[in-house]
């Protein structure tokens, strides 16, 4: 099966002053669940009952993750996966505060082999645009879209400094069941047009988060009548179900948080 994958020049923002320094970022075909995927293959002709399909690949999962955390390296055929660990051990202890498990996912075999019949479709320049072009944890330096809970997270885009007096101007975070918290201003180190560093709640639960930057910023000394935003999935210890990094709209592509 052949596949495409869209993308958008945008500025590089690690090269400040070579404007003519562009990147590619990813137009989103959208983010899938279990649930989405399991119904693809429902559509396939196998012969299968729904629920035979559903628990096949849910026991799988259940095997995959104990011998990853058993300490073996897996090898898929799509992927390879091996758990590792994050943080200084101080005194020969393990501190859950400092340390954690993480499992590092690289492609395998299969995979490497469908990315080299991937053909990439260039949309253009996407101009005036506000968008997250990527994120590092201060605890672990990890750009995959892991954080953790009371450090500073990083956050390299265009257009994303935080600034109006609209209500929904600012940073949220939204977890799995629609629960959305609003950081305090203070809780905001750095803001930049293109890069923000904020503190992450010292009592944030493991789990998936749409973190979501909201601002009526738009690079000139006039604010935006309306506000705009961009989102980034991270996740946060090990209570992830996405894998994190993700960008939603394609790249934070701009929505009006007010409908």
């Amino acid at each position: 099966m052949k596949h495409t994958l869209k993308g958008w020049l945008v500025d590089n923002t690690v090269t400040v002053d070579n404007k003519e320094d562009k990147i590619l970022m990813l137009e989103s075909a959208g983010s899938l669940t279990l649930a989405d995927i399991l119904s693809e293959m429902k559509k396939e002709d196998t012969g299968l009952r729904e629920e035979t399909i559903e628990h096949a690949v849910k026991l799988y999962h259940r095997v995959l993750s104990d011998l990853i955390l058993s300490g073996y390296s897996v090898n898929t055929g799509l992927f390879r996966a091996v758990p590792q660990f994050r943080g200084v051990v101080d005194g020969g202890q393990w501190d859950s505060r400092k340390n954690c498990i993480y499992v590092s996912f690289t492609q395998d075999k299969e995979l490497r082999e469908a990315i080299a019949q991937t053909s990439v479709n260039i949309l253009g320049e996407k101009r005036d645009a506000m968008y997250i072009i990527g994120g590092e944890d201060a605890a672990t330096r990890a750009t995959d879209g892991m954080a953790t809970a009371g450090r500073n997270y990083t956050l390299n885009g265009r257009l994303i400094k935080v600034a109006g007096d609209n209500e929904a101007v600012g940073i949220t975070l939204t977890n799995a069941a629609g629960k959305v918290t609003k950081l305090p201003d203070d809780m905001l180190v750095v803001n930049n047009p293109s890069q923000l560093i904020i503190l992450l709640p010292s009592d944030l639960a493991d789990g998936d988060y749409t973190l979501t930057v909201t601002t009526q910023y738009s690079g000139t000394n006039t604010l935006l009548k309306n506000p705009r935003s961009t989102s980034r999935t991270i996740t946060v210890g090990q209570g992830g179900t996405t894998g994190g990094g993700g960008t939603t709209g394609g790249g934070g592509q701009d929505v009006d948080p007010l409908g």
